[in-house]
């Protein structure tokens, strides 16, 4: 793959560029403002991320992560775009210095097609095809009608990712063509898996659905990305993917940390023994003469958070740097936070495995587990059920309280499947549970 082709401002779903602008923003930082003041991003704030959402302690939800992560991703996409243009500094006239706006607006969207309730939404959502009462939707339906391979495995294998492509890709109804009509290059980017569904048994991740493969194909064949297989459909990375990785890689880790010490999950002590295995002696000292000066807990655990923050942009940088040759020809292997230095290695492994014991299987985060199970479950079990039979009473009702721009009329049974899976996973947890509440008959409208 090459620079020159990789970074592209044509928009999709306009076959020639916008008319010229008289304003400084380029493409790509119009790609940013328009997923800043867009209604997806903005229902971000009441998506959880890891913990419930607030009480008495403000954590993280899928905005301020969103958010953090984008920093992040600005922060390695200026810093790579500079290391890049000192050994090539022909590439200064392309669109290469633009990086950083890419990456960060790319950042904005990574997590737009996440259901409500964190991870346990999109299990949710998987395993009501595969093991719950969408199974049956897998055998020949009374009208004939039967899904594909492909569509099946579009289900149980949904993916957030996945859904962040099509949402920002697809036409959905009294839309314009293009949806989002962002940039191809900061649509690549947000495609960390790029390839079909049928490849998700053995990979467990895809990046597309059936319904927005042409459209993958499009973008990739306008940025010769490299194409790997044609039948399943896959692609190597676009090379900026592996910055919006590593931005959600420090991020979550990182935020997670200091949330669990909000929330006393974790000891001081035990967040400041994990944090300063980042660093070597010398610099743990200064960090140690700093806390000297700021006597507050929990601003000591964010300057160290921050510290680590800056030395893991420094390292995933230098990582990408050091393999941008295998980066660009689709060899690279795994993610950036894989080949950092030994000792900031060891220091994220460790607090990987301690996350996995103390945060993620806190029994807040197993709660809002269970529950996110049971409320997605009950409203996909419903919704399905009226789409399939719309000529029914209840299935009226039920199918009035969906937006039009769903299209839950859709001729296909896939493509009504998709409407409510469409609708559900933009809602936010709110109100996924308040619709579960009133259709359980647990709370009624304000008389």
């Amino acid at each position: 793959m090459d620079w020159h082709t990789l970074i592209s401002a044509k928009r999709f779903g306009l076959e020639e560029f916008h008319e010229a602008r008289h304003e400084n923003r380029s493409e790509f930082q119009r790609d940013y403002d328009r997923l800043i003041f867009s209604a997806p991003f903005r229902r971000l704030q009441n998506k959880t991320q890891v913990f419930p959402l607030p009480g008495s302690v403000f954590v993280h939800n899928r905005l301020t992560h969103s958010l953090e992560v984008s920093c992040v991703g600005r922060s390695l996409g200026n810093d790579v775009s500079k290391a890049i243009l000192r050994n090539c500094p022909e590439l200064q006239e392309t669109f290469l210095p633009e990086i950083g706006s890419i990456v960060s607006a790319a950042c904005l969207a990574h997590d737009l097609g996440n259901p409500p309730f964190g991870h346990s939404g999109e299990r949710a959502i998987s395993t009501f095809f595969s093991e719950g009462k969408g199974e049956t939707l897998q055998q020949r339906q009374p009208d004939g009608e039967q899904l594909t391979a492909a569509q099946w495995e579009d289900l149980t294998h949904f993916e957030g990712n996945a859904n962040a492509f099509r949402l920002l890709t697809h036409r959905f109804e009294g839309r314009r063509n293009g949806g989002f009509v962002l940039t191809y290059t900061t649509l690549a980017a947000i495609v960390k898996y790029p390839y079909s569904s049928r490849l998700a048994g053995k990979k467990s991740k895809f990046g597309f659905f059936t319904t927005e493969e042409e459209s993958f194909r499009r973008i990739a064949r306008e940025l010769d990305m490299q194409q790997l297989n044609d039948d399943p459909l896959q692609y190597a990375r676009h090379p900026l993917v592996y910055l919006v990785e590593a931005a959600d890689d420090i991020c979550y880790q990182l935020m997670d940390i200091e949330d669990a010490h909000k929330l006393k999950l974790l000891t001081t002590q035990e967040t400041q023994e994990l944090l300063m295995a980042y660093f070597d002696e010398p610099r743990r000292e200064h960090i140690r003469q700093t806390f000297h000066l700021v006597s507050d807990i929990n601003e000591q655990i964010a300057y160290l958070r921050s510290s680590v923050i800056g030395l893991l942009i420094r390292e995933c940088t230098e990582a990408f740097i050091n393999h941008e040759k295998e980066i660009l020809n689709g060899t690279f292997d795994g993610s950036l936070i894989k080949h950092i230095s030994p000792r900031p290695a060891a220091a994220y492994s460790h607090c990987a495995a301690v996350s996995a014991v103390k945060i993620y299987r806190s029994r807040d985060v197993v709660d809002i587990e269970l529950a996110g199970f049971r409320i997605i479950s009950t409203l996909l079990d419903l919704m399905i059920e009226a789409v399939r039979f719309p000529e029914k009473t209840y299935s009226r009702l039920l199918i009035n309280r969906v937006s039009g721009q769903y299209a839950v009329h859709a001729p296909t049974l896939y493509g009504r499947i998709q409407a409510v899976l469409d609708y559900i996973s933009g809602m936010t947890d709110v109100f996924a549970l308040d619709l579960y509440r009133k259709i359980n008959g647990n709370s009624l409208p304000e008389m």
